[in-house]
């Protein structure tokens, strides 16, 4: 149902908060009027699709599985990147899913997540004081003036590289790329290099049979399409409203309309206020969109905000994406639990373990401890598994690159002292590949134990 009072401007009314200044107003017009123009990113279709999977992880019958870059950089937009990120991204998808019994949806950070919040304007060096970094579509991570100027021609850049990269991720996710039968062997391959391979080797023993048996059945990826496909929606935080304005369609099938710069927009966790923008843009498209929910969150503030974003309480359109920290998460997630199961709200539960967990090293690197991020996310599902709700996915910062940003973990092993060897995100610590899959795998252990308890209550 359209919602009352709203046209994808109406957000200009409000007030606002994370966004940058512009010294040429006219020029960023223009900009936005030619972004008007040009071709959807997504299709509606497509969204509807992905929120009716969501309807099913909200009912408890699949996981979702979401994850990418913490912004990603025009410098580093290649093949090589996008392919090794959709790997260990699938990797991570089989694992889940044979541990839990049921459908991964895949949404990725990718294909538009550009812009960053960022908790001061300016940032000082050397007495010099300069705007914030806050993503390349914006701004230019360089520190002088002219690199740090917000520039509309980057909104541009944006959305042909997110159309390059979604051109890309459609032909790996048709094309047999996504073959099942090539995804385990890559698993295969990182288990043999893992000094914890005997831990992950039962769960990837078992899939091995579950292919050999199907193999014997008949049932290969020449005979049956969906071990050779698979389905794969993109995703990012609307921060920038006038990017997503100019991208935001009338579907014609419907009437209705959509945010067509991905599949899936979330608010943040300082963009959340009822009274203001981002929340006013939220609540008129039809994508299905997430809440990001930390510590300041109260029950009260996220029924105001369902109330808004979702008042015919419509399965598949909300997404809560808690981002607590390792030591809060215990406390302060169930009262909200509680409090949208009181009024009988239909929404998936994921967990961000990343947000909450970021420190900085002796050396000043912001990174994040990986037996941190594993905490929150087992605290997350044991919450959940307590009150008897689904623990309906994670929320990762995550790289198919063997980079040095987040510490521990049992095959990289990386201490503070090797941060600096290949430390390479513009803004926060993301898993290298080997963390996102060993994540992967303790994720599928409780997931496993869960699906044994469910069977055993039924």
């Amino acid at each position: 149902m359209q919602a009352k009072d709203w046209t994808p401007a109406s957000w200009r009314g409000k007030p606002i908060r994370q966004v940058p200044e512009y010294p040429d107003a006219a020029r960023l017009e223009e900009v936005e009027r030619k972004l008007a123009s040009f071709p959807p990113l997504v299709f509606a279709g497509e969204v509807r699709q992905l929120k009716r999977k969501l309807a099913e992880v909200a009912a408890g019958k699949a996981f979702l599985l979401q994850g990418g870059d913490c912004a990603e950089s025009f410098a580093e937009h290649s093949a090589d990147n996008i392919r090794d990120f959709f790997r260990v991204f699938l990797q991570m998808a089989v694992v889940l899913t044979y541990a839990g019994g049921q459908p991964v949806v895949k949404v990725g950070r990718i294909a538009g997540q550009f812009a960053k919040p960022r908790t001061e304007p300016t940032e000082t060096r050397d007495g010099i004081t300069l705007p914030t970094y806050r993503g390349d579509i914006i701004n230019d991570i360089a520190f002088n003036e002219q690199a740090r100027t917000p520039d509309p021609h980057r909104l541009l850049q944006a959305y042909r590289q997110s159309a390059a990269t979604l051109n890309l991720l459609r032909a790996f996710a048709t094309g047999g790329y996504a073959n099942l039968e090539h995804v385990h062997r890559w698993t295969l391959g990182f288990l043999k290099d893992s000094p914890a391979s005997e831990r992950y080797r039962e769960i990837a023993d078992r899939i091995s049979d579950a292919l050999r048996f199907m193999q014997a059945c008949g049932i290969t990826a020449e005979t049956t399409p969906q071990l050779r496909t698979t389905e794969f929606h993109t995703s990012h935080e609307a921060l920038l409203l006038g990017y997503e304005q100019a991208l935001t369609r009338i579907d014609s099938t419907t009437g209705e309309w959509y945010a067509t710069s991905g599949h899936f927009l979330w608010i943040g966790d300082r963009t959340r206020d009822p009274e203001g923008a981002h929340v006013e843009f939220m609540r008129g498209i039809r994508n299905p969109i997430g809440i990001k929910a930390g510590p300041s969150m109260t029950p009260d503030g996220l029924l105001r905000l369902l109330d808004i974003l979702n008042p015919d309480n419509e399965p598949g359109r909300i997404t809560i994406i808690s981002r607590f920290g390792a030591d809060k998460v215990a406390d302060g997630l169930p009262p909200l639990i509680r409090a949208v199961q009181r009024e009988g709200r239909v929404v998936v539960w994921s967990c961000d373990p990343m947000h909450g967990n970021t420190i900085r090293s002796s050396s000043g690197y912001k990174t994040r401890p990986f037996d941190r991020i594993l905490k929150e996310v087992r605290d997350f599902m044991q919450v959940h598994a307590a009150e008897g709700t689904h623990a309906g996915g994670i929320h990762i910062e995550m790289t198919g690159k063997n980079v040095t940003e987040c510490t521990g973990g049992n095959t990289s092993a990386i201490s503070e002292a090797d941060l600096s060897s290949r430390y390479h995100t513009h803004c926060d610590p993301r898993l290298n590949a080997a963390q996102s899959l060993e994540l992967a795998f303790l994720v599928a252990e409780e997931l496993a134990r869960n699906a044994v308890h469910r069977q055993a209550a039924e």
